[in-house]
This record gives C-alpha cells, sequence and structure tokens, in this order.
C-alpha cells in the first residue's frame, strides 16, 4: 500500500526546521523577493510565482533483503507549469526533507527560464541511505516510489532526471516501470537514461562542460585567461569530476579538487585525468600521492583564482564567507552560497556566477534528450555540444546584459531574467477560470 497526499502550496506540517540562513526554500525566496522588488513584480503575480503548483508526499513499503518489510517517504514537488511540463531531478539521501525539494523545484523553474528551455521546475526525493542498501533494494524502493506518484508524471506533465545517489540505472528503472503502467515503451517520460534506452550523447558530461564554459565566459567579463588562473573544484562526481578535467584540458591550473573523504591540493597544480583515475580505481581520494590532503572546510579557503564548488547545498555561509579568497565562484552545485554570504560577497566585489545559470548545461542536454526520444531521431555528440554551448554562451550574455542594466549581481541579474519571463507567459496565459 502507499499513500499519497496533493497540496497546493507549502505544508508546513512536514517541513524540517532548520535555521533561517541554511533553509533552502527561504534562500530561495530571499532572491526571489529582491528580484521581484526590482522588476517591480505585483504581489498577486509574485504569490503565483512563490508557491509550487503540486505537492506529493508519499509514503511506501520495500521488501528488504533480510526479509523485512520498510517503509520509506518521498516526495515529488512540481514548482511551475507555466513554461511547459515539469522537469528536475529525484535525489536519495538520509537528510532529504520537503523544504529543500521545495527550493530545488523552484530553482529548477528559473534555471530552465535563464536557458529559455520549455520547462517548469520539478524536483524529488526519498529518504533513504543508498550506501546502506542493495542493488536489488534500491531497484524495489525505486518502482516501488515510481508507482506512488506516477499519475502526475509523464512527457507532457513532469519529467524526472537524476540527481544526487541516482543515476541513468535508475532512470531505466522509472522509465520501465512507467512504461509497464502505460503498456508502452514512454522513453521521454525520464532523461539522464542510458544511450541503449534513448539516452542523449553528451548528457553525462553537460552539467560540467556548462561549469566550465561559465568560468571560461566568466574570465572574459574579468579580462582573465585560462591559462593564468587557477582553480580550486569542490566534488569529484558528474559535476566537480568533469568540470575539472574539461578545465584542465583547457589550460586552468587545478589545484584543489575533494571527495567525500576530504580535499587534495598540489599548488604547483594537479593531474587531473590521474586524480580521476585513481578515485575510479580505489573509489576515494585517500592515499593519493604528490598531494596535501585537507578537511573540506580548509578546502573552500585557499587562495585561488577560481572557486567551482561542485557538491551540495550551504558550503560558503556567514560563517566562513571571511575566509574565502577566490576571485571568482562558478557554482556547480544547487544552493551552495547562502543568502547571507551572498550578500557579503556582493559588497566586497566577488563576481559569482550563479548555480541556476552555471549548472544548467545538465537540464538543457536533458531538454535535448526529451526533443530527441519524441522525435525518435538522436543527435551525435558534436551537435548536442555544439548547442549546449550555444545556449549557455547565450543565457551568460542575457545574464550580463541585465547585471549592467540594472547594476546587480550575476545572482539577482539571473533571477531577474527567470522571473520576467516566466511572468511574462503568465500575463499572456492569463488566469483560468
Amino acid at each position: 500500500m502507499s499513500q499519497g497526499t496533493v497540496s497546493k502550496g507549502p505544508n508546513d506540517a512536514d517541513v524540517q526546521h532548520t535555521p533561517d540562513e541554511f533553509n533552502p526554500f527561504e534562500a530561495m525566496a530571499d532572491r526571489f523577493d529582491r528580484a521581484s522588488d526590482i522588476l517591480g513584480l505585483e504581489e498577486g503575480v509574485r504569490e503565483v510565482l512563490r508557491a509550487p503548483d503540486r505537492e506529493v508526499i508519499v509514503s511506501f513499503p520495500v521488501l528488504m533483503d533480510d526479509g523485512r518489510v520498510k517503509v520509506f517517504k518521498g516526495y515529488r514537488v512540481q514548482h511551475s507549469f507555466l513554461r511547459g511540463p515539469a522537469k528536475g531531478g529525484i535525489r536519495f539521501a538520509p537528510d532529504v526533507h520537503l523544504d529543500e525539494v521545495r527550493a530545488l523545484a523552484a530553482w529548477m523553474t528559473w534555471k530552465c527560464s535563464v536557458v529559455n528551455v520549455p520547462f517548469g521546475g520539478g524536483k524529488g526525493g526519498v529518504v533513504c541511505d543508498p550506501r546502506t542498501m542493495s542493488r536489488g533494494e534500491l531497484e524495489r524502493m525505486t518502482r516501488r516510489y515510481t508507482t506512488a506518484i506516477m499519475d502526475v508524471l509523464g512527457p507532457e506533465r513532469d519529467v524526472p532526471a537524476p540527481d544526487m545517489n541516482t543515476n541513468e540505472q535508475t532512470m531505466a528503472w522509472i522509465m520501465d516501470t512507467y512504461s509497464m503502467h502505460a503498456r508502452r515503451s514512454t522513453t521521454a517520460v525520464v532523461t539522464g537514461k542510458p544511450l541503449s534506452l534513448g539516452g542523449s550523447r553528451g548528457r553525462t558530461e553537460a552539467t560540467g562542460r556548462g561549469v566550465m564554459i561559465a568560468c571560461r565566459e566568466a574570465l572574459k567579463t574579468l579580462g582573465m585567461r585560462p591559462e593564468n588562473t587557477s582553480a580550486v573544484v569542490q566534488g569529484a562526481g558528474n559535476v566537480g569530476g568533469i568540470g575539472a578535467q574539461l578545465l584542465h584540458r583547457e589550460g586552468y591550473k587545478v589545484v584543489s579538487i575533494s571527495d567525500i573523504s576530504g580535499a587534495i591540493y598540489n599548488e604547483r597544480g594537479l593531474d587531473v585525468p590521474d586524480v580521476l583515475s585513481y578515485i575510479k580505481q580505489n573509489r576515494t581520494l585517500e592515499g593519493y600521492t604528490e598531494c596535501d590532503h585537507l578537511p573540506h572546510a580548509e578546502q573552500l579557503e585557499l587562495e585561488c583564482d577560481l572557486l567551482a564548488p561542485c557538491a551540495t547545498e550551504n558550503q560558503i555561509t556567514s560563517k566562513n564567507v571571511d575566509r574565502i579568497q577566490a576571485k571568482l565562484i562558478v557554482e556547480g552545485a544547487n544552493g551552495p552560497t547562502t543568502a547571507a554570504a551572498d550578500k557579503v560577497l556582493e559588497e566586497r566585489g566577488t563576481m559569482v556566477v550563479p548555480d541556476i545559470l552555471s549548472n544548467a548545461g545538465g537540464v538543457t542536454v536533458s531538454y535535448f534528450e526529451w526533443v530527441q526520444d519524441r522525435m525518435g531521431y538522436f543527435w551525435t555528440e558534436d551537435i548536442v555540444n555544439t548547442r549546449l554551448e550555444q545556449s549557455m554562451v547565450a543565457a551568460f550574455n542575457d545574464v550580463d546584459k541585465a547585471r549592467r542594466k540594472y547594476d546587480v549581481s550575476m545572482r539577482i541579474a539571473s533571477y531577474i531574467l527567470a522571473i520576467d519571463r516566466v511572468a511574462s507567459v503568465y500575463r499572456l496565459r492569463g488566469l483560468f477560470g
């Protein structure tokens, strides 16, 4: 049996209360309000754009390997359908909570709008610890979660993708579960799938590639060059690892990279391909030689030209922002900088390329995958990468134009651009009923 609740707007009964600075939904709302004030957005439109369109909370049983039945809690938040179907990842983590999923869904709305793809924002998650679960348990949990929320999924409704602790295999299970219920193969119900199931070439590398493009465009704005730029990359997964590899290939001196075990540092620059090969072989950075090993907190405070936080939320906060030395911050993760820290960086004049712009490469190529699935015609990797670059460069230039027009930070300019586009669609469509 599974139980679901659907509501319009926030449901405070299920909120995990956290200090204001570290509540991701409040961080999103702070930026939303600042941008809306500058746009002079009327209160009614603000209310429509701020509140999620739909929130689904489900509880569902899973048979574990030892014969126990365990009940898991899952979420799916659909923030906006104004510009198209909801789009956003599904994460499996022990600390998933409703406010986090709400914030991530809203960020996806603004992210899709910034890069001008016809989606609204969605996000999902299951409260679990995937590191302690077998492959069979993860598959059964994924299929039951999909079944519990499938009434709100579909190529024209809501299209999930991988996120933290989920991958192309997870998407294959979701696609198969949905297809079995629909009685037809529905490849466009998810993105980030294996190529043989309708995935897109270039999708795995897309977010990291987008971060690299954002770094390059930001350096142009600052009059800097890659070969004279030292870079610290937090994270070594699909975003941080691939981003670091592409930065290394472009000539940046990557002096530090990190994974869940800690960070490594070499002021002369790391051999990034060798580092990533070591992680692939050993599943950790522990024991890697030719470098210093540092705690995560110290890595963020290293002296560098470019800092790319590509791990998780709330990494740069009011507690450490005074010790951040980077001249340029390009966010690969969602919400790595709190609103309080943002204001300090703005006052200091540090350029921050925000998550809703710099990590939008993933959703852009997810859109390409959705288009290819619906056409049944697939592109070469060169075409995917070329179109991704065109989209990211155009989005960066649009944001930079808004930054100069309104004399604001890149982050607030991104929100101004995104909110204005969504609000324009709302006004054109009008109020039904």
